[in-house]
């Protein structure tokens, strides 16, 4: 908790600084890149920091997590965090590099915001910076100790050993340890981190949800080919940078350097009802859930959602339609936004999906993964049928901007 100082210095700067969180973010990247460019090359995301999406997402979370500390919130807080916190565990994000963070956000603030920064907000903001750093290095240290490895030591090498089409522009890599001991278990939903080197030198970091039971004796991420197109603001998104260099250049018999599963997307040990809504490559964590529940024989209530542009396009569709049907109580509904030659058939619908005739049993959670647009729909269409929001869930892959919304 702040103190009881800097909690009103804080509640009394947040509108400046949230004001010009958005031109501090840039800025600090800019500096810290700078001064550490193996940081861009190696760690983060460079896809994302071209098109400014990584820059958002954090402005996000610390206007949220400041914004808590004056209005407690603790499920909330501990909700980002903890999301945050898996995602620097995949990434093998060791304590030592906040302190690297913490002097190029610093700087940025002050460069930004000038003599509006004295001693008393400095302090009062570095104290909210040391809240949220150290309750991560605390989370991710219990990640780690979970994990049983040293901090930051989560990579290990795994071998193809098969690799499948599973629609159009996706292909399915199943892996096996290189030394042929078992992999390690996890939990259903849960994903991996992909490191690959790439023809420039650098060393740039994925995730994927592991679309496999916790079981099996190799795991199976699936790889959807990204190609540069036109976002509904007119801007330009890039190809996939390292989607694409898996999808084009590893086969069978290749090496592959992965992280540890991580991840709190994860099955409730409880009989809840379960809505599992998916959108494009969404659909994988969900993979890995319903092979759970088929294989353990359970009989809850579960209702899967999928929507896609076609069933071209729909990776793992028999698959996903076969787990449904394995469970006892499953159904499936499916929307394309092109049918080509079919017709509307067995809950396979033309169009977006649509909640409005999709049966919610009280005590339903929602699970989602897909693009952030499509969740928040999602999202704003549950709330609206009186599902509360600590029931629905949700997987993001890239810069998590969902935390500092309400909608």
């Amino acid at each position: 908790m702040l103190t009881e100082a800097s909690k009103e210095i804080v509640r009394a700067t947040l509108p400046v600084v949230g004001a010009a969180i958005g031109d501090i973010t840039p800025l600090f990247y800019r500096k810290m890149f700078a001064a550490h460019p193996e940081l861009e090359r190696d760690l983060f995301n460079r896809g994302n920091q071209r098109q400014g999406e990584q820059q958002k997402a954090l402005a996000g979370a610390i206007a949220a997590f400041a914004t808590l500390q004056s209005e407690p919130d603790q499920a909330r807080v501990d909700a980002i965090l903890s999301r945050i916190a898996h995602k620097h565990a995949s990434l093998g994000i060791t304590a030592d590099q906040y302190e690297i963070v913490h002097k190029y956000l610093f700087e940025a603030i002050v460069e930004i915001l000038g003599e509006a920064v004295t001693p008393e907000v400095a302090s009062a903001w570095d104290e909210v910076y040391w809240l949220m750093a150290e309750t991560l290095i605390s989370m991710e240290a219990r990640l780690y100790e979970q994990a049983g490895v040293e901090a930051g030591d989560v990579w290990h090498p795994v071998r193809v050993v098969r690799r499948t089409l599973e629609s159009t522009d996706t292909a399915s890599f199943t892996l096996a340890a290189k030394d042929g001991s078992a992999l390690p278990t996890f939990a259903p939903g849960q994903y991996i981190s992909v490191a690959v080197h790439l023809p420039d030198g650098a060393r740039q970091i994925r995730q994927y949800s592991l679309a496999c039971g916790p079981t099996d004796d190799e795991w199976r991420i699936t790889i959807k080919r990204i190609t540069a197109h036109t976002l509904p603001d007119g801007s330009t998104a890039p190809a996939g940078e390292v989607s694409n260099f898996l999808y084009d250049n590893v086969f069978e018999g290749d090496e592959l350097t992965v992280s540890l599963p991580f991840g709190d997307l994860v099955l409730p040990e409880d009989d809840a009802p379960l809505l599992l809504i998916s959108a494009g490559i969404g659909c994988t964590p969900m993979i890995g859930m319903l092979e759970h529940l088929a294989s353990t024989d359970d009989k809850r209530s579960v209702s899967v959602l999928h929507a896609d542009r076609s069933a071209a396009h729909h990776a793992h569709r028999a698959e996903l339609t076969e787990l449904v049907e394995r469970l006892p109580s499953g159904i499936m509904h499916r929307w394309y936004e092109d049918l080509g030659a079919r017709e509307a058939f067995a809950r396979t619908r033309l169009g977006r999906a649509d909640l409005a005739d999709v049966t919610l049993e009280p005590g339903t959670r929602a699970f989602l993964c897909g693009p952030l647009p499509f969740m928040l729909a999602m999202k704003k269409s549950l709330i609206a049928r009186d599902v509360p929001a600590e029931n629905i869930h949700y997987e993001v892959f890239g810069p998590d901007s969902w935390s500092g919304t309400s909608a």
